[in-house]
């Protein structure tokens, strides 16, 4: 008898196996849709999570919202290491204090305004109002980074990073709003004042310090102690939900504190940092395919209709007031145009986060618990829905996208073992790039070996790199980013070699335009030559870079202090002659005879 009941548990269990691979399967092939059609990937898992629940076709009951919370925290624990990792500390400069303003004071800032409405259209308090304010106040901007992209847009350094550092250090803000406002209803306190104030200090100040000395401890253990191949990323990984963990358990930000461990580790030359990269790229896309499917199986699409006037309304209001007043509140000190203003306020799409704190009112047994947690999805909903669709328009709109966005370029990364100085890159060598023909490499570079047509090669014998090879080259980590120039195909507009004009970098884009025809998007005119490849470059500009302005392209020819000094104009083919003629009328010459007869 008793091998029957086991036999039952181990085919519940089978079943159990099997209905959440098939939900992992499916979420990672419907982002093939989303893509397709350029809907955010989030609210395609989440729809796939809804319709295996208990109120979809898959009739799967579930409510544990403790095991939501357990599995949600330990994922974004990796997700926003995994952001931190990719950040660039050079790409964060002039955006650091303006995308942690808009973190901090306008994460307070929105909820206290969405409390306004809340509170009449919920029939709840000013507490229980502020709540669902905290809930639905954080972004989820790396979805809009990725909408952008995804459609062939590339952002400007400065919005692009605001976007991307507010999206990573919003969390923390919100959870800890969150989390006091919960205990400040659970408690009845009657002057909450100094507590909130000394709470918030101490979330910020105890999450930095141990974020910061957390990561360079990883970046020591990972470069002092030899693992067996594959498992640093693991040890990454494992490390990354220890401290935060340990941040919690302090009374420290565990969200704040991941990020900047990231930050740290990414910024710092790292032993098996290519695996690292690329084990992150693969457990990030599985903690947000199981984060989303989770939180939509937790709801019931009767239950969100039953709030869905006044969620619409707290949505309309977030979208339209409180997010914009929040935004152009928090930048008004930074000098960014109204342009830039109007698409940071659209680009604050919400999501994972705000269902993820909807859960914690759940986990308090809070008396509206389930109002929160209800409102709270349907924000998140046409949130997705209305900035998934237009955020790519907004940004044409805007003039916030780069014209010429760098076409993306295929490089492979090998670690080299007990070297953290060198690794090994390899690219494919395409037609139309500077790499073909090249014999003269940066002299921090060393090609190694090249393979072609099934054969590989010493450099000596492969002589120059020709289209469809493969070359392996040594570069430091912190330069294989300047190598990618080399392999990216260059511009197809022909150029008139015959004549280049001269610039000095503080030369204004504006003034180029009115004298050349130039096509400058309106958000650029006020640029200078050397504030536009400032605000392309992640790093610095180096002589070759090009921007493309419609039929002219500029290129840098002189960088000092890591900023461009001079560079050169270059019109496309048949341009020039209709160019010079332009000048001419501008300053006032007579038009010459063959003008006339034009």
């Amino acid at each position: 008898m008793r091998l029957f009941e086991h036999m039952g548990s181990v085919v519940v269990s089978n079943i159990v196996l099997l209905v959440v691979a098939a939900l992992v399967v499916v979420g990672t092939l419907s982002s093939l849709l989303a893509a397709r059609f350029g809907a955010p990937i989030l609210l395609v898992f989440l729809v796939v999570g809804v319709a295996a629940g208990e109120g979809g076709p898959g009739g799967i009951h579930f409510d544990d919202y403790w095991a939501t919370y357990m599995v949600g925290s330990a994922a974004l624990a990796v997700i926003l290491f995994d952001g931190g990792l990719r950040m660039r500390v050079a790409s964060m400069r002039g955006a650091i204090l303006p995308a942690v303003g808009l973190s901090t004071v306008g994460v307070a800032f929105t909820a206290a305004l969405v409390a306004l409405v809340a509170a009449p259209l919920l029939g709840l308090g000013w507490m229980e109002a502020l709540l669902v304010g905290a809930i639905v106040a954080s972004t989820d901007a790396a979805a809009v980074l990725f909408l952008v992209r995804a459609q062939g847009l590339h952002l400007g350094r400065r919005v692009g990073s605001v976007i991307e550092i507010e999206s990573a250090t919003n969390d923390p803000a919100a959870v800890f709003l969150t989390v006091l406002l919960v205990e400040l209803l659970t408690s009845h306190l009657a002057d909450p004042g100094l507590m909130v104030v000394f709470g918030a200090l101490r979330e910020m100040v105890v999450g930095a310090v141990l974020g910061v000395a957390g990561g360079y401890a990883l970046v020591a253990l990972l470069n002092r102690v030899d693992l067996p191949g594959g498992l640093h990323p693991v040890m990454v990984v494992g490390v990354a939900v220890l401290l935060f963990a340990l941040t919690s358990l302090l009374h420290g930000s565990g969200f704040l504190a991941v990020y900047l461990a990231g930050l740290v580790v990414g910024n710092r030359p790292v032993r098996a940092i290519a695996s690292i990269t690329s084990f992150l790229d693969t457990i990030t896309w599985l903690c947000q395919i199981v984060m989303f499917v989770m939180l939509g199986m937790l709801v019931s699409p009767e239950k969100i209709l039953q709030y869905a006037l006044p969620a619409l309304g707290v949505a309309a209001f977030l979208i339209l007031v409180g997010r914009p007043a929040a935004v152009f509140a928090c930048l008004a000190p930074f000098h960014f145009s109204l342009k830039e203003k109007l698409f940071v306020s659209w680009a604050g799409l919400r999501g994972a986060v705000s269902i993820f704190l909807a859960t914690i009112p759940m986990l308090a047994h809070l008396p509206m618990a389930e109002v929160y947690f209800n409102v709270a999805f349907a924000v998140v909903l046409v949130s997705l829905i209305l900035h998934g669709w237009t955020m790519a328009y907004a940004a044409r709109r805007l003039d916030v996208a780069l014209s010429d966005p760098d076409p993306g370029v295929r490089r492979f990364e090998i670690d080299l073992p007990g070297q953290t100085d060198m690794e090994l890159v390899a690219y494919p060598v395409m037609a139309a790039t500077p790499a073909v023909g090249q014999a003269q490499l940066p002299p921090w570079a060393r090609l190694v070996m090249v393979v072609r047509a099934n054969e590989t090669l010493t450099p000596e014998a492969a002589g120059p790199l020709k289209a469809g090879d493969y070359g392996y080259l040594l570069a430091p980590p912190k330069r294989v980013h300047q190598l990618d120039r080399m392999f990216r195909p260059e511009e197809t507009t022909p150029l008139d070699d015959s004549a280049a004009f001269p610039f000095v970098g503080e030369v204004r884009l504006g003034d180029l335009a009115s004298f050349y025809g130039l096509a400058v998007p309106d958000s650029e005119l006020g640029l200078t030559i050397a504030d536009a490849f400032a605000d392309r470059s992640d790093d610095q500009p180096a002589p070759g870079m090009r921007i493309a302005y419609g039929h002219a392209v500029i290129e840098v020819r002189g960088v000092t202090d890591g900023r461009v000094t001079y560079a050169v104009l270059r019109l496309e083919a048949g341009r020039l002659k209709r160019s010079i003629a332009r000048v001419r009328r501008l300053l006032g010459f007579p038009p010459e005879q063959d003008e006339d007869d034009e």
